[in-house]
């Protein structure tokens, strides 16, 4: 009961004890096969002792009574022992692989919802390599290292109190000894998570960084090929490598000693225990039998001891994978609903930017006291400089980012008082690059959704002008695009993403530059399909090239984040001093 108390205080001192807490909603599903587990490891760890006892009586009725009929029954009952031991390890180890799967399938399927509802900000500071280590490579380090860790602990455990029962047994004075040496040799265990844990960090960073490489040299691989990248993109991977043997080898030093250590205190121990055995035997006070069955089991004690170094290495390693899940789980996205939020069914008059400002980093504004009045159906066309704030003015209505001050109104109500998922189901944005799922045409337009009536799906393609292309296809609509829509071109990808919005039908239309990266007869059937789109809608566009405005209710001129001049085309263009007017008579010239 000791060492059970000893280990214990050993896990809740490495915070294990807490985050087991926090999977148990993981692994109460599959309570029963996990608690079948861990019973069949009472056997399989409790017969380790089994070839250590019976050497006692092998020992002093065979090779000292001379005893031939017991030479072979006990034989025969270690194979015996043995192959049961195998059977139950075996079950205990597919049990294990079985929940362990489970969990970790639910784990990252948790993970996954909670990142897709993550704010945008937190993509835009994070790589993709970084997001797979934090949602896909902590939950497989995480749970694997449960299953094992709980595993090999209950299995030591009942193998230790089995061994231990055994030292006992036969001699209290050497048993003493041996547990005494066995909590020297753990004592070092405590320093070891300090000493790894910011290495651990950092190396999930480098980790993160390797796969951004290989996603980057994937996604660009023709940018890489154009600009003949190669040795610098292969320089720079090199330099990401060269830093994650730096911090391996420092995790080496950190933690190497340690087997060394625990080798030296048990050689101790041994030494010990062979000098006092040999008194005891001499004194009568121990049979041979005796003294070879317990070295024997001491041996099967101490040998996990000396390679607990490396196995405390990996338990604190998914330990700390353990704990970035439940940080990433219990991470509280910037953008979220509030308490009773109201339900957005419909717009009915207007929106309303009130005294608007947004900064990305402090100290930084990108609006600026941005005040606007926009009623239900209007085309409002936002112009201006790059980088003035235009993407980020109708970045806000959907709440991909929240205001930093003042506020913005739907029919008077904040919209930060709307539930968010009834907000942007109001509105249908068109990028300038539209990202496309792998799969069909089909699966982009109607994203997914196999309620929706095919006559609207050849409707969406009609208005979009996609007809043609579609009738073009061997598999018309069914036509496999690939990994972002490599297969299509950019005026095709725009048109699918311009019926993808018709397929929703929201009332506010958000149109980011949806022509300008367009050759001119690209953009001609963009620009028609976009009319189509613009309908009876409330609509933002944004736009670089201001012959696509014209006919907008109001044009709004932005520049370094303030309103400069709004107004309609008209009356724009016919004064001198207008900004916008300068901007034309550029594009024209």
């Amino acid at each position: 009961m000791p060492l059970i108390r000893y280990i214990a205080g050993k896990i809740t001192q490495a915070g294990m004890i807490r985050n087991y807490r926090k999977m148990w909603q993981y692994v109460r599903p599959y309570k029963g096969r996990v608690l079948l587990a861990v019973l069949l490891t009472i056997p399989v760890g409790s017969m380790d002792a089994v070839i250590a006892w019976v050497l006692k009586p092998y020992t002093d009725i065979v090779m000292v009574e001379k005893n031939v009929r017991a030479s072979s029954l006990i034989p025969l009952l270690i194979i015996l022992f043995s192959m049961v031991q195998g059977i139950l390890n075996y079950a205990v180890t597919y049990l294990n692989a079985w929940v362990g799967q489970r969990i970790t399938l639910d784990l990252k399927y948790d993970l996954f919802r909670k990142m897709m509802r993550s704010e945008t900000k937190f993509f835009d500071q994070s790589t993709s390599g970084m997001v797979q280590m934090r949602f896909n490579g902590d939950a497989d380090a995480a749970c694997n290292g449960l299953l094992n860790n709980l595993k090999l602990f209950t299995t030591r455990v009942f193998s230790s109190l089995s061994l231990i029962f055994v030292l006992f047994y036969n001699s209290w004075q050497l048993a003493l000894i041996a547990v005494a040496v066995l909590f020297g040799a753990l004592a070092p265990l405590s320093r070891v998570r300090r000493r790894i844990k910011n290495i651990v960090k950092k190396t999930l960073v480098t980790s993160g960084a390797i796969s951004t490489h290989y996603n980057e040299a994937f996604g660009g691989n023709r940018v890489i090929a154009s600009y003949n990248l190669y040795d610098i993109q292969a320089r720079k991977f090199k330099e990401t490598l060269y830093l994650t043997f730096k911090l391996g080898m420092k995790m080496i030093r950190k933690t190497s000693m340690l087997g060394p250590a625990m080798h030296f205190v048990i050689a101790c121990g041994i030494a010990g225990v062979i000098w006092l055995g040999g008194y005891l035997i001499v004194s009568h006070q121990l049979t041979p039998g005796g003294f070879v069955s317990f070295i024997v089991a001491l041996l099967m004690l101490y040998q996990p001891i000396k390679s607990i170094g490396t196995n405390f290495t990996n338990m604190q390693t998914a330990m700390m994978a353990m704990e970035r899940v439940f940080e990433m789980l219990e991470r509280v996205a910037a953008i979220k609903n509030r308490p009773n939020a109201r339900q957005l069914k419909q717009i009915r008059k207007s929106i309303a930017y009130k005294d608007v400002s947004f900064e990305y980093l402090p100290g930084r504004p990108v609006l600026k006291n941005i005040t606007l009045d926009i009623k239900v159906g209007q085309m409002i066309a936002l112009v201006g400089n790059s980088g003035g704030g235009k993407t980020t003015f109708v970045n806000l209505l959907p709440r991909f980012y929240d205001v930093s001050g003042g506020a913005i109104a739907i029919d008077g109500v904040d919209i930060r008082d709307f539930d968010i998922e009834s907000l942007r189901q109001q509105i249908a944005v068109v990028f300038q690059d539209n990202f496309l799922f792998a799969g069909t045409i089909r699966d982009n337009i109607t994203l997914g959704s196999a309620s929706i009536p095919q006559s609207k799906i050849d409707r969406a393609v009609r208005d979009a002008c996609l007809s043609e292309f579609i009738q073009s296809l061997d598999k018309g609509l069914d036509t496999e695009i690939g990994e972002r829509g490599v297969l299509l071109s950019g005026g095709q990808k725009q048109r699918i993403a311009i019926a993808r919005a018709f397929i929703k039908d929201a009332p506010i239309v958000i149109l980011d530059e949806a022509t300008s990266a367009l050759d001119n007869k690209s953009e001609a059937v963009v620009q028609k399909a976009i009319n189509n789109l613009m309908e009876n809608r409330t609509v933002f566009i944004i736009a670089h090239r201001l012959s696509t405005v014209r006919n907008a209710d109001k044009i709004i001129v932005i520049n370094n984040g303030e309103i400069v001049e709004s107004g309609t085309h008209d009356a724009l263009i016919n004064n001198p001093e207008s900004a916008y007017a300068g901007l034309y008579k550029t594009q024209l010239k």
